[in-house]
C-alpha cells in the first residue's frame, strides 16, 4: 500500500542539519542522534535550546552554509525555496533534503498507510478513518500533522499488519517523495499564500500525496472541489469521489460516498440518517463521506462500524467545541479554523443568532465571501480583532453589514464584548477566519485563552 519516487541511503556516519526545531525537529534529532552522526540544529530563533549532542546554528542566517552537510532535514516551516536562496542558488542543495515524513514512509514497518490532505477537515476526517478501522478490530496509529510527528509514531511499535492514518499539510507535502496506498483530498481553497509563491504551488504541493501512487491504489477526492479533483488527478490510481451537495440539491455522482436527502450512502448502501450524526455542521458530512469512501473496502463493506462512529464521535478539540452555556448563551471554540472558508462553515452550522469573533493575522486571504455569509446568516454582531480586523470590517461594510465591534487587545476584552452583545438563545462563536499570530502564540493558545475567559464569566 505504498509507492515511492525516491529513497535515501544509510543514516549513520553523516553530518546532519535539522532545519527548524519544533516538534518535528525534535523527532528528527532523536531519530538521527546516532554515535557516528554529527548533528546541527538550525533555527531562526536565537533562543532555541540546542539539545545535548548537537551544535546550534541560530539566528537570521540559520540556513547559510548548508552545502557542508550530508543530509538536511527540513522542518515544515522551512520552504525549500528559502534553503535554495540562502545557499547561492545552488540547485544541488535540495538533493540533500529530506523530512521526517519522507523518512517515515521509507522505513515504516507497515505499508498500510492512509494519507489525508485538503484545506479544511483533515484532522476530523483522519480521526474518523482511524475510528472506523478500529471499530472493525484493526490496530491503528494516527498522527502526522495531528498530534504525533511521523517518526515519533514508530515508538508505538508499529507492526506490519497495523494501519497508519496520517494527516498531512502542504508544508509536509511540498517535497514528499512517497505516496500512501490510500490518499484522500478534501475541499481545497486558497490558503497559506503567505508561504507559497501562488495558488499553483499550493496545489502542486498537495499533489505529491498522490503522485507516486500505483494503478492498484486508491485516490479519494471531493466531487464539488475543482482543486481537489486536480490534486487527485495527479495519481494513476483508482478514483472514488464523495458528493455532498447543498441541502436542497441531489448528488450528481452516486458511485462513491454521498448524501441524498437525509441519508448518507456508500454506492447503493445506506449508512445512516443525517440527523443521527454527532458532529455539528453540514460541512462535516463531507468529512464523514470522505472517511467512508476511504475505508469501505478495508472494512469489507461493513455498515455497522461507520454508523457507530458517525453517531458517537462529536469532534476534536477547538473544532466547534462547546465550552459553556451561561445565561442562555452558548460559547463555541472553533479556533482551529484559520481560513475564511472554515469560518463560513462554522457560521452556517448554527441557525441561532450569532456573535462572531473574526480577525487575526494575515494568510493572504480574501474576505468578500465571508462578509456575504455574515450578512445573510443571522449574525447579530461581529467582534473584529487583530491585524485583519479592519480589513474584515471593510469587507463587511461593503456587503451591507454594519454591526461591528472592536474587540480590544486581550481575550478577556474580546469575550467581554461578545458577552455584552449576546442575548439569551444566541451563540458566541470563536471562528476567526485568520491565523492567530500577533495576539496569540498559535491557534491552541487562542483557544485556551478563549476557554479560560469564558469559564470565568459570572
Amino acid at each position: 500500500m505504498i509507492a515511492t519516487g525516491e529513497t535515501f541511503s544509510d543514516n549513520s556516519g553523516m553530518r546532519v542539519a535539522i532545519l527548524g526545531y519544533g516538534a518535528q525537529g525534535e523527532a528528527a534529532f532523536k531519530y538521527w542522534s546516532q554515535p557516528d552522526n554529527q548533528l546541527t540544529i538550525c533555527d531562526a530563533d536565537e533562543q532555541v535550546r540546542v539539545p545535548v549532542g548537537a551544535v546550534g546554528q541560530l539566528g537570521k542566517d540559520y540556513l547559510g552554509g548548508l552545502g557542508e552537510f550530508d543530509l538536511l532535514v527540513r522542518g515544515p516551516s522551512v520552504h525549500p525555496a528559502d534553503i535554495l536562496a540562502a545557499n547561492d542558488n545552488d540547485a544541488t542543495i535540495l538533493s540533500k533534503v529530506t523530512t521526517v515524513t519522507n523518512e517515515f514512509f521509507k522505513i515504516c514497518p507497515s505499508k498500510n498507510i492512509i494519507g489525508v490532505t485538503g484545506t479544511k477537515g483533515k484532522g476530523t476526517t483522519s480521526t474518523l478513518i482511524a475510528k472506523i478501522l478500529e471499530a472493525v478490530g484493526k490496530r491503528v496509529h494516527l498522527g502526522g500533522n495531528i498530534g504525533t510527528p511521523p517518526l515519533s509514531m514508530l515508538e508505538a511499535g508499529i507492526q506490519p499488519n497495523d494501519y497508519i492514518v496520517l494527516e498531512l499539510a502542504n508544508f509536509q507535502l511540498i517535497d514528499l517523495k512517497y505516496s500512501p496506498g490510500i490518499a484522500v483530498c478534501l475541499m481545497v481553497v486558497p490558503e497559506h499564500l503567505n508561504w507559497h509563491a501562488n495558488m499553483e504551488e499550493y496545489v502542486t504541493a498537495k499533489q505529491q500525496l498522490f503522485r507516486w501512487q500505483k494503478p492498484e491504489d486508491l485516490a479519494v477526492y471531493n466531487h464539488h472541489s475543482a482543486h481537489s479533483a486536480e490534486i487527485a488527478g495527479a495519481s494513476p490510481a483508482r478514483k472514488i469521489v464523495y458528493d455532498v451537495p447543498p441541502p436542497t440539491e441531489a448528488p450528481s455522482d452516486k458511485s462513491g460516498a454521498y448524501v441524498y436527502g437525509d441519508t448518507i450512502y456508500m454506492a447503493t448502501t445506506a449508512i445512516c440518517n443525517t440527523d443521527e450524526v454527532a458532529l455539528l455542521g453540514h460541512h462535516n458530512l463531507e468529512n464523514i463521506c470522505a472517511a467512508i469512501a476511504a475505508t469501505w473496502e478495508l472494512t469489507s463493506h461493513d455498515v455497522i462500524a461507520p454508523k457507530k462512529v458517525i453517531t458517537s464521535f462529536a469532534g476534536l478539540e477547538h473544532r466547534l467545541q462547546l465550552v459553556r452555556e451561561i445565561d442562555g448563551v452558548a460559547y463555541y471554540d472553533d479556533s482551529f479554523g484559520t481560513t475564511p472558508e472554515t469560518a463560513m462553515v462554522a457560521i452556517q452550522a448554527f441557525v441561532q443568532p450569532k456573535i462572531c469573533i473574526l480577525g487575526g493575522s494575515d494568510k493572504g486571504s480574501n474576505y468578500d465571501e465571508l462578509a456575504h455569509v455574515v450578512a445573510t446568516s443571522n449574525v447579530r454582531a461581529v467582534i473584529a480583532i487583530g491585524d485583519q480586523g479592519p480589513k474584515i470590517a471593510e469587507a463587511l461594510k461593503t456587503a451591507g453589514y454594519t454591526n461591528i465591534i472592536e474587540g480590544g487587545d486581550t481575550m478577556a476584552d474580546i469575550v467581554a464584548q461578545a458577552k455584552g452583545a449576546a442575548h439569551p438563545g444566541d451563540v458566541v462563536l470563536l471562528s476567526t477566519g485568520c491565523a492567530s499570530f500577533g495576539m496569540f502564540k498559535n491557534y491552541k493558545d487562542r483557544a485556551e485563552q478563549f476557554q479560560a475567559a469564558v469559564k470565568v464569566i459570572n
